[in-house]
C-alpha cells in the first residue's frame, strides 16, 4: 500500500495517517493538505467502506489486528477526541470559530479529526457496525425525540 503514494511530509506510525502534500499516484490526486481554508484533496470514489478496508490493510500489514479489540479501540478514540478537545481547551469561543484561519492550527485539527475517525471506522468494523446506517437511525430517533416546532 504504502508504495502507491508520495509523500512531501509524514506518516503518522501509530494510525498511518498521512499529514499535507499527499498525493495518490493511482488516481494524480492530492489526498490531504487544506486547499481554501477548507480540507482539500481528491475524496471522488471513497466511501466508508473503501476507508476500512484499508485502514484494516494498513493494521494487518503490521500485525496490529490483535490490538484492536473493541475495548482497545474505544480507548484510543478518546484518547484522539480528548487531543482534539485540547486544542481548543483554553480558546475563546471567538478564538475556537477562527481556529481554522491559522494554518498550522487547522493542520492539527484536521489531523486529529482524521485519527478519531480513523479509531471510529476501525471500532465500527470490528463490531459489525454500519457507522452511516447507526447515524441516520439516530437522526431519526432524535427528529421524533426533538421535533422541530420552533421552540428550543
Amino acid at each position: 500500500m504504502s508504495e502507491s503514494y508520495e509523500s512531501e511530509r509524514r506518516t503518522d506510525s501509530r494510525t498511518g495517517d498521512r499529514t499535507d502534500g499527499r498525493t495518490d499516484d493511482r488516481t494524480g490526486g492530492r489526498i490531504g493538505g487544506r486547499t481554501g481554508g477548507r480540507i482539500g484533496g481528491r475524496t471522488d470514489g471513497l466511501d466508508v467502506a473503501a476507508l476500512q478496508r484499508r485502514l484494516a490493510a494498513f493494521a494487518a500489514a503490521r500485525d496490529w489486528q490483535q490490538y484492536h479489540t473493541p475495548k482497545n479501540l474505544a480507548a484510543a478514540l478518546s484518547v484522539e477526541a480528548s487531543e482534539l478537545v485540547e486544542i481548543f481547551q483554553w480558546l475563546t469561543p471567538e478564538q475556537s470559530a477562527r481556529v481554522m484561519e491559522d494554518e498550522g492550527e487547522a493542520a492539527r485539527v484536521e489531523d486529529e479529526v482524521a485519527d478519531v475517525l480513523a479509531y471510529l471506522l476501525q471500532f465500527c468494523e470490528v463490531l459489525g457496525i454500519d457507522a452511516l446506517a447507526a447515524l441516520s437511525a439516530k437522526i431519526d430517533r432524535n427528529e421524533g425525540r426533538f421535533p422541530a416546532n420552533g421552540g428550543r
